[in-house]
């Protein structure tokens, strides 16, 4: 957990919203300059805190709102600080709970370097990520679509279809396999949503891999150096890391990727594991698919997990798979390096 510790005249916490944003300015001495409640418009905001520029921080919570807030700023040159919504959430608890106290509090812990940071991702490959994701969102759409054709065949005990049906050319006769007309129906709806889907997500994942050369070409082909790692998994690696340099050591980065379990101890004492849905989600199913697909025609690979799966099992091997190649990544981006098997499976 990194806190924002740097010392300012003026902190200013944000309760934002999508129509409004409740101000709480306050100074080095903790007193209560400003609490208003504005309208979510960058000119009122900017007119808000015009009496405060001098030396002013401003604070949100990391919720879906704040990109045109982060980008204000930063055109505006104000120093800006995006709390990590997971921590703030157990920091922040109170009896009573509204916008006023909301912004009071945020302003608070970050004059007393105690608000807890996230990342603020740069504005230039921001969109770009973000369609990646609502890219990964319209497969899994796809999927479903798959998995409903697959299970309605198993409702009426029908024989196995006995092909991919998500290839195009394996779809013709398969609503006709099912003698309702109103199950027909649905299964031809669901093949017509897939024959939309197909070349749309094809077309996007090609002008994604375009602007993935153009962002950064370097660290998108060292990426792919890892066997199995292709055109979809590395662009997300590439855009969920951004910049590997922001992660001072290689535990910061695959904990980020939810590789690691977090110990709880008291007093001497283990209490189990915690934090597993703090870390980057994305990250985390890059991995996790990266060594499915690392095992594939890699017969080195394979060898080296049947080693790990007979001293760990089989689920526990593919974590270790998965953590070693997040590993593989972090020095890969930091020295600019191409994957090496003879260095990933040495002792």
């Amino acid at each position: 957990m990194r806190f924002y510790t740097k010392t300012h005249k003026f902190y200013c916490g944000i309760d934002l919203h999508a129509k409004s944003m409740y101000l709480c300015i306050i100074n080095q001495e903790g007193e209560i300059l400003l609490h208003r409640n504005i309208r979510t418009n960058p000119e009122v905001f900017l007119k808000t805190i015009a009496p405060y520029r001098e030396d002013i921080v401003v604070a949100v919570e990391c919720l879906f709102l704040w990109y045109w807030l982060a980008d204000l700023c930063t055109q505006e040159n104000i120093p800006f600080v995006l709390g990590h919504a997971l921590y703030m959430k157990a920091i922040h608890g109170g009896k009573a709970k509204n916008d006023k106290i909301d912004a009071h509090k945020i302003a608070v812990l970050l004059r007393g370097g105690m608000i807890p940071m996230a990342y603020v991702y740069p504005q230039e490959m921001r969109s770009t990520r973000d369609l990646l994701r609502r890219r990964t969102h319209l497969v899994r759409k796809r999927a479903e679509l798959l998995a409903h054709v697959q299970n309605t065949n198993y409702q009426y005990n029908l024989p196995d279809i006995g092909k991919k049906i998500a290839y195009k050319a394996n779809r013709e006769g398969v609503a006709e396999r099912f003698p309702d007309e109103a199950v027909q129906k649905s299964i031809q709806l669901d093949l017509s949503l897939l024959n939309f889907y197909n070349p749309l997500l094809l077309r996007l994942e090609h002008e994604l891999s375009l602007t993935a050369k153009v962002h950064d070409a370097d660290s998108y082909f060292r990426i792919r150096s890892i066997p199995g790692i292709g055109r979809v998994l590395g662009m997300t690696i590439l855009y969920e890391i951004h910049d590997i340099n922001r992660f001072s050591r290689v535990q910061d980065f695959v904990s980020y990727c939810r590789l690691v379990k977090s110990a709880k101890e008291s007093s001497g004492k283990y209490m189990g594991t915690s934090g597993k849905k703090i870390g980057n989600v994305h990250l985390k199913w890059a991995f996790s698919e990266a060594a499915v697909l690392f095992l594939r025609r890699n017969p080195q690979a394979r060898k080296y997990r049947d080693k790990l799966m007979r001293k760990h099992g089989k689920a526990k091997s593919m974590t270790i798979l998965a953590h070693k190649l997040a590993r593989a990544i972090y020095y890969i981006l930091k020295r600019k390096e191409v994957f090496h098997p003879v260095t990933f499976f040495a002792k």
